[in-house]
């Protein structure tokens, strides 16, 4: 089957032969059942004139000249649906995500395909060769797909693995993105960094709060604050309650002051607490790197009530890997690691095999102290106490070696804790 390349500019004539005009566009729109748009109608110019011609009239699409079965005098003008896809204007020459290589790419051309009654958007050319077949040089567009046949990456990927960007136009992309939700987070900031500032808003704008959160979390501060410009505060407030106090903390810190005050008066009152009190402690100390969310048990369970109380703590917790023991007053008295957990008897008590030598750090320790204690003693994350030892949070590995490692290198570290 031809690409989109191959067609424009064609003549269209109807059914006697006399000429209609020349192919200037050609519409699409996704179906419920397949993953892939299908023609629905064509943009025919003639002079000054334009007319669009539904795909149930065209006879032949795949032919010198592009036929219709019924005379000129008799087409009823297509009328536009808002669902869809101007190929030409709004596909070629765009950005797209490729979901499956997790990456961004330009569309040189796109692959027709006959599928039963219809014919589809089959898949998208990013290669060379999309861009030989544009300017016209269809034989060496030929010659190198036949070298890519023989071993060669050919530059074609299916239509089902891209997500559209949807760009500012008079009748915008609406193309399903639950695809970029299953990508790690990780991976979509890797994304993030090679679009614009707005095409990157609008990725955002189309994932889940969860997923939004997440993602931010893989990128700096001061990126995170310019990708939520032109996001509403409802909005902002609802994903930094899904994020890390410390990240939220360190977000909101890039944000002006009284977008930041706005934004902390419509979240939830406890995730609100936690981040005001981050935002309290100085920027590089042990009490402005921390976060809130860990795991803590109280001395007196035994392993069996532990592992039942881990299961409701974990989820909302910053790491898993180490439990810390509080008393009452919430003063740190031990840790213990899971493994330490998972090998003691069920009902051996918390006491009988938790680390009563915990190393910890103080409110106004610095992050170089932080990063010194967890480098010497090979830990995960660092509790952190007040001036009467009573425990405030954790900080871990990654956040305590942002000044020793640069960051776009801390972000590449395995993050084991979590």
């Amino acid at each position: 089957m031809p690409f989109i390349s191959n067609l424009i500019n064609r003549p269209v004539v109807d059914a006697e032969g006399e000429p209609v005009g020349t192919l200037k566009e050609i519409f699409a729109r996704h179906q419920a059942d397949i993953p892939y748009p299908k023609i629905v109608a064509l943009e025919v110019k003639k002079g000054k004139n334009t007319l669009r011609i539904a795909i149930e009239d065209v006879n032949a699409l795949i032919a010198p000249a592009i036929s219709l079965h019924i005379l000129a005098k008799d087409i009823t003008p297509y009328s536009l649906d808002p669902e869809d896809i101007h190929l030409v204007r709004d596909v070629l020459d765009k950005q797209i995500i490729d979901t499956n290589g997790v990456r961004v790419v330009r569309v040189n051309d796109l692959e027709l395909l006959r599928l039963e009654n219809d014919i589809i958007v089959a898949n998208v050319d990013i290669g060379s060769s999309g861009l030989i077949r544009r300017i016209g040089l269809h034989s060496m567009s030929k010659r190198l797909a036949e070298r890519s046949r023989k071993g060669s990456p050919p530059g074609i990927i299916s239509w089902e693995d891209v997500d559209l960007i949807s760009m500012d136009q008079p009748i915008r992309l609406k193309v399903p993105g639950e695809k970029l939700a299953d990508l790690h987070p990780a991976d979509l900031a890797e994304i993030l960094s090679h679009l614009s500032r707005q095409d990157g808003r609008e990725l955002l704008e189309s994932l889940d709060n969860e997923t939004l959160a997440d993602t931010l979390e893989e990128v700096e501060p001061d990126f995170q604050a310019s990708l939520l410009e032109g996001m509403p505060n409802e909005r902002v407030a609802d994903v930094l309650e899904e994020m890390e106090p410390d990240e939220a903390a360190d977000l909101l810190a890039e944000l002006p002051e009284d977008r930041s005050q706005e934004v902390l008066k419509l979240m939830e009152d406890e995730e609100a607490e936690d981040v005001r009190r981050l935002l309290s402690y100085p920027e590089d100390s042990a009490g402005g790197i921390m976060t809130t969310e860990f795991v803590s048990v109280s001395p007196g369970m035994t392993a069996q009530q532990v592992i039942n109380e881990l299961r409701k703590q974990a989820e909302d917790a910053g790491t898993a890997y180490y439990i810390y023991v509080l008393d009452a007053e919430e003063h740190l008295m031990g840790v213990f690691s899971l493994r330490e957990l998972v090998l003691a008897p069920p009902d051996a008590k918390v006491t009988d095999f938790m680390e009563k030598r915990v190393i910890y750090t103080h409110l106004e320790d610095s992050q170089d102290d932080c990063a010194h204690a967890i480098s010497k003693y090979n830990l995960l994350a660092l509790p952190v106490v007040d001036s009467e030892l009573r425990m405030q949070g954790i900080v871990t590995a990654d956040d305590a070696l942002d000044k020793i490692i640069p960051t776009a290198w801390k972000k590449r570290l395995p993050r084991l804790y979590h």
